[in-house]
C-alpha cells in the first residue's frame, strides 16, 4: 500500500494555502520574517506579499539592500542589516507600548500577528494607522482585555501566545479555484484537535500529481526553511495566491505562467 499524504488547502483572507505531505500541522508565517519584508518593501526593494515566510524572494531583497549599502552581502538580516534599516529595523515587539503614530519592525511584527489572527489591519506595512488601531481594539475586545486600542504588553502577550481569539467566519471568495487534486475532502476550516485549522485536507497517496488551482504566475519554487518544507507560491488576480507546501517535487519554476490544468508537483 503507497504511503499517504495529505494536501492542505485553505483560504485566510485572500490567501489560498495547500500543502502536500503533511504529517501534522503546518507552522505559520513567522513575525520577524514579515517585519523584515514590510522594512525592505518601504525601501522599495521587495515586491511581493508580505507574509511571514522566508524564501529566495526575501533573501534576494535583503542582498540587494545589503550590497546598496556596503555591507557584507550574506543575504541574512542581522544586526549591521537591521541597523541600515534604520527605524524600520528597530525595535523587537515587546521593547515598548505601540500606539498610533508609531513606525518600526515591532509594529509589523504587531500587524502580522493580528493578520494571522485575521484581525486586519489593512496592511502589515510597519505603520501604526488607524486600520492598525481598529484591529487591536477588536482583538482586545474579543480577548476581553481592556480596549483601548494600544498594544502594551498584556496585549502583545495574548497574541503571541496563540491561544486567544480569531475571527473565525467562514472566508468567501469572487475568485473560484480548482481542487488541486482529485478526492474527498479530509478536515476543514476551524478547530481541528485543539488547533485552529486554516485550509481543507485532501488525503491522497505519496506522488500523487498536484495541479495548479487557477490560472496565475508562478511566484517562489523552491526549499523554505519557515516550515512549509518544499513550497510553490501561484500569484493569482485580485491579489489571490495560492500556496503548495511540502511538496514531494517541483517541476514549476518562478515566472512560468499556469492555468488550472498545469501540473506543477
Amino acid at each position: 500500500m503507497p504511503p499517504v499524504g495529505r494536501i492542505r488547502w485553505g483560504v485566510a483572507a485572500v490567501v489560498v494555502a495547500v500543502s502536500l505531505l503533511v504529517p501534522g500541522h503546518a507552522a505559520a508565517g513567522r513575525p520577524s520574517v514579515a517585519a523584515l519584508q514590510a522594512a525592505l518593501k518601504a525601501h522599495g526593494l521587495y515586491g511581493a506579499e508580505v507574509d511571514g515566510v522566508r524564501g529566495p524572494v526575501t533573501a534576494t531583497a535583503v542582498r540587494r539592500f545589503q550590497r546598496r549599502r556596503g555591507l557584507t552581502v550574506d543575504g541574512v538580516a542581522g544586526p549591521q542589516t537591521r541597523r541600515a534599516l534604520g527605524r524600520r529595523g528597530r525595535p523587537f515587539l515587546g521593547a515598548r507600548t505601540l500606539a498610533q503614530g508609531r513606525v518600526g519592525w515591532d509594529v509589523a511584527a504587531l500587524q502580522f500577528l493580528l493578520w494571522r489572527r485575521q484581525f486586519a489591519p489593512g496592511a502589515v506595512d510597519g505603520d501604526f494607522g488607524p486600520g492598525t488601531g481598529r484591529a487591536v481594539l477588536a482583538y482586545q475586545r474579543s480577548a476581553r482585555l481592556i480596549a483601548d486600542a494600544v498594544a502594551g504588553p498584556a496585549t502583545i502577550r495574548s497574541l503571541r501566545r496563540g491561544s486567544g481569539p480569531t475571527n473565525v467566519a467562514q472566508p468567501t471568495s469572487p475568485v473560484r479555484f480548482f481542487r488541486p487534486v482529485p478526492g474527498r475532502i479530509g478536515d476543514g476550516f476551524g478547530f481541528v484537535g485543539g488547533r485552529r485549522h486554516t485550509g481543507l485536507d485532501f488525503p491522497v497517496a505519496s506522488g500523487t500529481s498536484v495541479r495548479a488551482a487557477g490560472r496565475g504566475v508562478v511566484e517562489f519554487a523552491g526549499r523554505n526553511t519557515g516550515g512549509y518544507g518544499n513550497l510553490i507560491v501561484i500569484r493569482h488576480r485580485l491579489g489571490f495566491s495560492t500556496w503548495y507546501a511540502h511538496l514531494s517535487r517541483i517541476i514549476t519554476g518562478p515566472g512560468q505562467p499556469v492555468s488550472g490544468s498545469t501540473t506543477i508537483g
